[in-house]
């Protein structure tokens, strides 16, 4: 018997308006319908006012009390993943035609009455040829009404009101508009409600009704339990029974519409999807990038194979010398005490002979072959058992003469 887990999904439009859109989506799992709704809610990208400089106030309220309801200004944002570009995108220093559009509001009252200023009175500034930022076709997919509040001059719109000012009172500012997702700041969600329910029946106990008689008569059905078989008196609790029907309602601002709200929220979820199956993945099942046929690791590096410890000792073959930081005794080391080059070379202590790798000697003594990238140690090329007291001077001194005389060495070690 086919489950609805092995069935297509299912989408079914109920109602449709020009902000608002109502569908039942069936045969997918509780995660899936939530993470869309989340999706809807954050990730979508619009314009909106971000930046407002004041130039005259004399309202009764506060520069960032405007500024801050301008920013809530739902703006229009058709194609604004294709029509602009996020700023940190961008290769221009302050703000340029690609990255983001320019409002100005200049509105002064000189009657005897109060006057409403609205996002009507805010003005696109059009878009001036500039040699800043890399030119593209961003300005070629943008609509006659982009960056325009919605609803402007619009009858059928109420425009939002930002203020209200009497006479001899004035606003003039200047605003850049740019582009952003919600997890930034809401005024970037294109959603002003998204909201999903499921077993409105409460078939599966996720909701426990408060009540003090009879829950059936103080908690009343919905619209959507129409959709839904009523659950009988004698039926028996499904431990095992999941949710396969939702409901969603979804109402945009009007910076976009329904229908491109949830395509492109389809698509993002798709996106987030592959990037974490693409993470997943073991470096076994990537694909080569090119040259050998050794595989690719994270961002491009080769990983190297690890080298099981050797028998004599934890992590390598050094045994304990007389200079420097002497390795661990019986094999303590780092890795091999000499011999061709390696990841880590020779212990911190000393390279005994042999060529030099990546790290070449320890921070202390190089005992022979050529030097690398570390170089000797910090006060000279020691050699043998010779302490650092030994030997002519060096950048770090060698005796209590000069000053940072170091300690003696002792057969056991280091005598402090």
């Amino acid at each position: 018997m086919q489950t609805y887990e092995d069935s297509e999904p299912i989408v079914r439009i109920r109602d449709y308006k020009q902000d608002r859109v109502n569908f039942m989506l069936e045969n997918v799992d509780l995660a899936f319908a939530n993470s869309f709704r989340r999706v809807v809610q954050a990730d979508i990208p619009t314009i909106a006012v971000d930046m407002v400089e004041v130039e005259a106030n004399t309202t009764v309220l506060p520069d960032e009390f405007i500024a801050h309801r301008i920013g809530m200004v739902p703006l229009v944002s058709t194609n604004c993943d294709e029509g602009m570009r996020y700023t940190r995108d961008c290769i221009c220093l302050s703000g340029c035609r690609y990255c983001s559009i320019e409002l100005r509001l200049d509105v002064s009252c000189n009657d005897n009455r109060t006057m409403e200023v609205t996002s009507n009175h805010l003005e696109v500034i059009p878009p001036f040829s500039s040699d800043e930022g890399s030119p593209g076709d961003e300005l070629t997919k943008r609509g006659d009404d982009f960056g325009q509040p919605v609803g402007k001059n619009k009858a059928d719109v109420p425009p939002v009101l930002i203020c209200k000012i009497r006479k001899g009172q004035e606003l003039k500012l200047r605003c850049v508009a740019k582009k952003g997702i919600a997890k930034e700041h809401a005024k970037w969600s294109p959603c002003s409600a998204v909201a999903f329910e499921y077993d409105p029946y409460n078939k599966l106990r996720h909701t426990t009704y408060w009540h003090e008689a009879d829950p059936r008569t103080e908690w009343p059905i919905g619209e959507n339990a129409k959709e839904e078989e009523a659950p009988r008196d004698d039926e028996v609790f499904d431990f095992n029974a999941k949710p396969r029907k939702f409901y969603f309602e979804v109402e945009t601002d009007g910076s976009l519409g329904p229908q491109e709200v949830i395509m492109k929220g389809l698509a993002e979820l798709q996106t987030k999807l592959a990037n974490l199956i693409l993470g997943l993945k073991s470096e076994t099942d990537m694909p080569p990038t090119g040259g050998d046929t050794g595989l690719a690791g994270v961002n491009g590096h080769v990983p190297t194979a690890w080298v099981p410890p050797s028998s004599s000792g934890t992590w390598g073959q050094n045994a304990a010398s007389g200079a420097g930081y002497a390795s661990p005794a019986g094999g303590g080391g780092w890795s091999s005490g000499g011999g061709g080059s390696g990841g880590w070379s020779t212990s911190p202590a000393q390279n005994t002979g042999g060529s030099t790798s990546a790290w070449t000697t320890s921070p202390t003594q190089n005992s022979g072959g050529a030097s690398g990238a570390w170089g000797t140690s910090p006060a000279q090329t020691w050699g043998g058992s010779s302490s650092p007291n030994a030997g002519s001077g060096s950048g770090w001194g060698t005796s209590a003469q000069q000053g940072w005389g170091s300690p003696t060495q002792q057969a056991s070690g280091w005598n402090l």
